[in-house]
């Protein structure tokens, strides 16, 4: 075998690389399924809990954006996300986007719900803030709690929200699970009010000008695989176009103070006993 070996000494380098490359491969993904099945078992001890028969299931509503990390949000989502928030007991109604803006418009347009959750990037997260904010009752739906799985191939808005991870399995785990844990983070929302259009919302940036229009014209270039991005930049410097605007700088509002809890009236005969007993031990 030694001889053998020596003898093939090109192959059997490459073979013990390609060895131990699949070595590693395999044990990265027993590592992901090992952080996938702890973060179930974590989840699914929010399912066991004993609820009233007469209390209804929260209902989660989840935004998915297929589109973002390069078409792969799909299938991070059922793999990473979607086990932990099934096992955790809500009432889950996943709604994928086909096209840059429609969730934008199903906000406008959607029900009652408990929780929102956004699976996708930055640019999805900016979507489904603006169509809350733009409801007339934005001022009851904005009480509703908002959930961010990062999907994104860039997501600046995860960094300030979680903490980082080399792992993007452990990643989107722990985003899940800080969402049904009622992790709460305030965020302050940058508006942009033109003098026709309605108002736009954002949270971590926005982009607009003949970059943002090169970015939506990239679908348009499928054909040329990784470089379709690259492409549609470099055709749209054949066709300039010029934006105009004048910039007014508002400073920012004060955040309102929270509405304090109703508290509900104690019984009829708990309040005799307590002016009862404020009366005899009366000094």
């Amino acid at each position: 075998l030694l001889t053998t070996l020596r003898q093939h000494w090109k192959k059997s380098t490459f073979g013990a690389c390609l060895l131990g490359w699949g070595g590693h491969w395999l044990y990265g993904k027993h590592c992901d399924n090992l952080l996938r099945r702890a973060a179930c078992q974590e989840a699914q001890a929010f399912g066991n809990q004993l609820m009233p028969a007469t209390m209804p299931l929260k209902k989660a509503t989840v935004f998915l954006n297929p589109a973002a990390c390069k078409g792969k949000a799909g299938s991070l989502f059922e793999k990473n996300a979607a086990p932990i928030l099934h096992l955790s007991g809500l009432d889950v109604t996943i709604v994928k986007t086909d096209y840059e803006g429609q969730a934008k418009q199903l906000l406008e347009l959607m029900e009652n719900t408990d929780l929102i959750i956004i699976a996708g990037g930055d640019g999805t997260v900016q979507e489904v803030v603006t169509g809350l904010l733009r409801r007339a009752d934005e001022a009851a739906f904005s009480k509703i709690p908002i959930g961010f799985i990062p999907l994104g191939k860039t997501c600046s808005l995860s960094h300030a929200l979680y903490p980082e991870s080399t792992n993007q399995v452990e990643h989107i785990a722990n985003a899940t699970l800080a969402i049904l844990k009622g992790e709460t983070v305030p965020l302050d929302v940058l508006q942009i009010k033109g003098e026709k259009e309605q108002p736009v919302f954002a949270v971590s940036g926005l982009r607009w000008g003949s970059y943002r229009d090169a970015g939506v014209k990239v679908s348009k270039y499928w054909y040329f695989g990784p470089l379709k991005t690259k492409a549609a930049h470099f055709f749209s410097t054949f066709k300039p176009q010029k934006h105009q605007a004048a910039l007014r700088y508002l400073g920012p509002t004060e955040r309102p103070p929270e509405e304090p809890e109703e508290k509900s009236r104690p019984p009829l005969y708990v309040r005799l006993y307590r002016r009862l007993r404020s009366y005899w031990l009366a000094p």
